[in-house]
């Protein structure tokens, strides 16, 4: 990929940035599923209108490709407590384990916090609401901001396990404890291979109803997994575009998916990406071919999209509103325009609409 692919602009983080009052980052999900209000931008021309997603079939014309992120959020913020490995002593002090990307061998990479207290060699034990020892875990690395790599005592069924003890991992902007609402609403209506940690937030607004019209109406609706890692919760700790290195994520593309794209490309019709996740596993599948047909396949990414950035794929967008400075906002400005996204923000912000993982969504082409 060429530098002005990766986003080497001359443009700085900050000019990422935006005001947004803190009461518009939505703590909760709207009452019923597909309520939200949607932003509709011209990325041509940057015109905007106001809609709601129930508007989406009127956006969309037969022919059209939307592609879904099936990736299911596992319960991985989970609570433990301290004890050295060689002393066994009683476990002490609650220890917040937000488990990000498995790494093999029943080990798993994970943001510990407060994680000055927890050193290589500890183990840590995981109860279950009756106090039971539920999962037990090894710390084997130490990394920075509380990156610690953790192996765990083998169970029968871990994902079993994490859907007893787990809570969902509300991002932190979300400033309460999870519900047990937030089991059914902080998933989308199509998630099926468990492994993210975070929701594919743009599938968040779809029910079942509004994919079965769209499907009537002519539109294909595939499906591509990403499951979503540490990149989400990780700030960009650097001032530079250029400088910036997004985490690894796994992703995979069924054949049936590589064809519906192959062939949605061949006859110029239009490919909606159903997300930022749907993007980047689908610009990251044609990476991998260098020009040729998207092929079925699985694995990893840490493509970074920021403006300069030539899309392959993707034509048409449907997202949620990001956060400031973070490499989700430059994958949007990378696809319509910097000085459009932020005219867009700001209209979203006097406008009242609800940012973030909850909130609204904005529709893109």
């Amino acid at each position: 990929m060429s530098a002005a692919e990766q986003g080497a602009t001359g443009l700085r983080v900050d000019d990422f940035d935006f005001d947004l009052p803190p009461e518009l980052i939505a703590q909760q999900p709207p009452e019923e599923r597909g309520q939200s209000r949607m932003l509709a931008m011209d990325r041509a021309t940057g015109a905007l209108r106001d809609a709601r997603f129930a508007d989406l079939p009127s956006l969309l014309k037969p022919g059209d490709l939307l592609v879904l992120n099936d990736s299911r959020v596992i319960p991985a913020r989970l609570y433990a407590r301290r004890t050295l490995r060689r002393e066994r002593e009683e476990p002490t002090g609650r220890i917040e384990v937000m488990l990000t990307e498995p790494a093999g061998d029943n080990a798993w990479r994970a943001l510990v916090r407060p994680g000055r207290k927890v050193a290589i060699g500890e183990r840590l034990v995981f109860p279950a609401a009756d106090g039971a020892i539920a999962l037990e875990a090894e710390v084997l690395e130490r990394g920075q901001f509380g990156e610690r790599l953790l192996r765990f005592e083998p169970v029968d069924d871990f994902f079993g396990v994490l859907e007893r003890i787990g809570h969902m991992p509300l991002p932190p902007y979300i400033r309460r404890d999870d519900a047990s609402a937030d089991r059914e609403r902080y998933q989308t209506v199509f998630s099926h291979d468990p492994g993210s940690v975070a929701a594919p937030t743009a599938g968040l607004h779809f029910t079942a109803q509004m994919l079965e019209s769209l499907e009537a109406m002519g539109v294909e609706v595939v499906r591509v997994t990403l499951h979503v890692g540490l990149g989400t919760f990780a700030p960009l700790r650097v001032e530079r575009v250029d400088e910036v290195r997004l985490h690894r994520e796994r992703y995979s593309i069924h054949a049936a998916a590589a064809d519906a794209v192959n062939r949605a490309m061949r006859e110029g019709r239009r490919v909606l990406a159903v997300g930022t996740t749907a993007v980047r596993t689908l610009e990251s599948a044609a990476q991998a071919v260098d020009g040729d047909e998207i092929q079925p396949h699985s694995g990893v990414t840490e493509i970074f999209i920021s403006p300069g950035y030539k899309f392959r794929v993707v034509n048409a967008l449907l997202t949620n509103f990001h956060l400031p400075q973070s490499s989700l906002l430059m994958l949007v400005s990378a696809f319509a325009g910097r000085e459009n996204v932020l005219a867009a923000y700001k209209h979203a912000v006097e406008q009242r609409y609800r940012f973030f993982s909850y909130g609204d969504c904005m529709f893109l082409a």
